[in-house]
């Protein structure tokens, strides 16, 4: 894109934007009029909270709203459940800038699409990633995404900024970040089996000895993500969240 058109995953000039969108588009062929947009967490906060079985939706309501008491003018707030049983219901919600993601819809408009759907990417990430619970590291980007994924639900989303030129020493870059997060795990969630892996995307290949020796100065497995089969050039975080947006229809 067109410098300054894109800056901390956020659009800064609509038009550019969209003039880029609209370049991809033909080279690609594509003519689907629809578009799904996975954007960054920055734009959003979300939680999950647990509530009683017998929690009326109006009970929920009340509930978010105190979680998120923020000017409805300027922020919005939705809920979905994601799990109920006899023991209680668990709702996913979410409140992001009407602004900020108004500008995005905008943009994507002008690329010649219609958003129908604007999702984050952790929740995204949550939905594909096989493990029900764990610590998933895009290091394919910068700043460093982090995702804590818990029963299939995301609780916490982190950034750690890369130094550029970037340093041959990822796994070094990774402790404490990750740490951070592993820290926030215990004390929000309560303490969890050393097993919770932490499973890294990244463009530089860590060797099995560095991923070693990360898993021993964390206290549980690290693991690197593969290359999705059959799709070359393409980042596996990247394309797992492609996937994750197809799956909200599940």
């Amino acid at each position: 894109m067109p410098a300054g058109a894109f800056a901390d995953g956020k659009v800064v000039d609509t038009a550019a934007v969209g003039v880029a969108l609209r370049q991809v588009l033909a080279r690609s062929e594509i003519q689907e009029t629809r578009a799904l947009v996975a954007v960054r967490d920055t734009l959003a906060t979300s939680r999950i909270l647990n509530l009683p079985a017998t929690a009326l939706d109006s009970n929920v309501d009340s509930v978010v709203a105190k979680e998120f008491p923020l000017d409805p003018d300027r922020i919005g707030v939705t809920w979905v459940e994601v799990a109920r049983d006899d023991h209680g219901r668990a709702v996913y919600a979410t409140a992001w800038d009407r602004t900020l993601v108004k500008t995005i819809s905008d943009a994507v408009r002008a690329g010649g699409v219609e958003p129908t759907v604007i999702d984050l990417k952790s929740a995204c990430l949550a939905r594909v990633v096989t493990r029900p619970s764990c610590v998933l590291v895009d290091a394919s980007s910068n700043p460093i995404e982090i995702v804590l994924i818990d029963d299939h639900a995301p609780q916490l989303w982190h950034e750690q900024a890369l130094p550029a030129p970037l340093s041959d020493d990822l796994a070094g870059l990774l402790i404490e970040p990750l740490r951070a997060v592993l820290r926030h795990q215990k004390r929000r969630l309560g303490s969890r089996p050393g097993d919770l892996p932490v499973l890294i995307s990244s463009d530089q290949p860590l060797s099995p000895v560095v991923m070693a020796g990360l898993a021993k100065e964390l206290g549980r497995p690290v693991e690197a993500l593969p290359s999705p089969p059959r799709v070359p050039d393409i980042r596996y975080a990247t394309y797992l969240t492609c996937l994750g947006l197809l799956m909200r229809r599940n």
